[in-house]
């Protein structure tokens, strides 16, 4: 059979992960340290655990209704109405979906059509732009710069926006670079889409996880509700990763059509991992706090280790990565990352992996121990020391 008469073109083009090639890679060899995963290094809370085990004994294992448990909607509401002051209808404007990643799916596929402008801010996640490709719509790029901060700004937004643009994703806080956008920030973005049937796409999954602010939604600004779909989860701030559970907020207009896309394709999350959320909205504030105060140790450590060794590093606000420029060695990101994982065994990710304007930067994730960190720094400088050398 010719299989490359089989598959659809749009499949085949695609260009795999940028991340997954060092998972590969680091498999493989022994001793490595990685810091590529963007993984809570803690134990989901103990009390979240028991709910999920109180659920399996009390056999609630069935399917839930389409958009989630109505109890789980309810507190979904009620928590994002807590941090943002928005109030969105648990009967209509609230979907419970696998991972913050089906609701960023939902949301591009309920929007875009062929031909359709889709405007993204890089680095950022790397599933935006192929999902935008696989819908047949056109990914519109804005690069933004560390001088900047790694922000958006309205100039460069107003400098992409066409007769043709029909969404912006807004990736806050950012991953790979931690950059977070202010109420200050955002206001401008907000006037710059007033007048258009411009939407908005804001991936808030790292929302709990910023240091030395509290995290604001463009949801919060006048005029951005009812032209904005939400997107959160638990896998970063409630160390839920594999219970693969996030959740979409929005327009009723829009979210009665990301539903049937949702019923088709996937029936219902996670019956057992709903249960447990709704244990993790009411009771882990505590347990999320003393997170990010662990992660706020290790970021400072990473950036200032980083700045000792002659990599510049962008102090990151939000999310737990930190985004060191390695242009000082003359190699490209790439060519960075496998000499520094073949050589001292320390797997990190290429900044190109988020974007091409991820060129010159790596991406280190501080989801783990600080002894861990220590480790692999140390590594690092005996890898820099031996290219001055070489």
């Amino acid at each position: 059979m010719d299989y490359s008469q089989i598959v659809s073109k749009k499949a085949s083009g695609l260009k795999p992960s940028g991340i997954r090639k060092y998972f590969d890679i680091a498999a493989k060899l022994d001793n490595v340290i990685s810091l590529g995963i963007g993984e809570p290094d803690f134990s989901t809370p103990w009390t979240v655990r028991r709910e999920a085990i109180k659920a399996l004994e009390r056999g609630k294992t069935i399917y839930t209704a389409n958009p989630g448990l109505i109890s789980l909607r309810r507190s979904i509401s009620a928590y994002t109405a807590e941090k943002t002051g928005v109030t969105y209808d648990p009967d209509g404007e609230i979907i419970v979906t696998v991972g913050g990643s089906e609701a960023i799916d939902l949301t591009v596929r309920t929007i875009v059509e062929p031909g359709d402008e889709v405007i993204i801010p890089e680095p950022s996640f790397v599933c935006y732009k192929p999902i935008v490709e696989l819908t047949g719509g056109i990914p519109v790029i804005i690069e933004t710069k560390e001088e900047n901060s790694f922000k958006l700004t309205a100039q460069q937004l107003k400098e992409k926006i066409t007769d043709r643009t029909k969404l912006l994703i807004l990736p806050y806080p950012n991953n790979p670079t931690g950059a977070v956008m202010t109420k200050r920030d955002l206001e401008p973005i907000a006037e710059a889409l007033k007048g258009t049937d411009i939407m908005v796409l804001t991936d808030e999954i790292y929302s709990e996880l910023t240091y030395g602010q509290k995290h604001f939604s463009i949801i919060s600004l006048p005029g951005m509700k009812e032209r904005t779909v939400y997107v959160n989860g638990f896998s970063k701030a409630f160390a839920m990763t594999g219970w693969r559970l996030g959740y979409m907020c929005g327009p009723k207009e829009v979210l009665t059509h990301a539903l049937k896309i949702h019923q088709f394709g996937i029936m219902s999350s996670p019956t057992v991992s709903q249960y447990a959320a709704i244990e993790a909205l009411s009771s882990c504030s505590e347990d999320v706090a003393n997170m990010v105060s662990e992660y706020d140790m290790r970021r400072r450590y990473l950036v200032d280790a980083f700045n000792r060794l002659g990599l510049r590093c962008f102090m990151p606000e939000g999310a737990f990565y930190v985004f060191p420029c390695i242009k000082s060695t003359g190699l490209s990101s790439d060519a960075f990352c496998e000499k520094l994982l073949y050589s001292k065994r320390v797997a990190v990710i290429p900044g190109t992996a988020f974007g091409d304007c991820g060129e010159g930067y790596v991406r280190v994730s501080y989801a783990y121990s600080l002894k861990h960190l220590k480790t692999a720094v140390e590594r690092i400088a005996e890898f820099l020391e031996e290219l001055k050398n070489a």
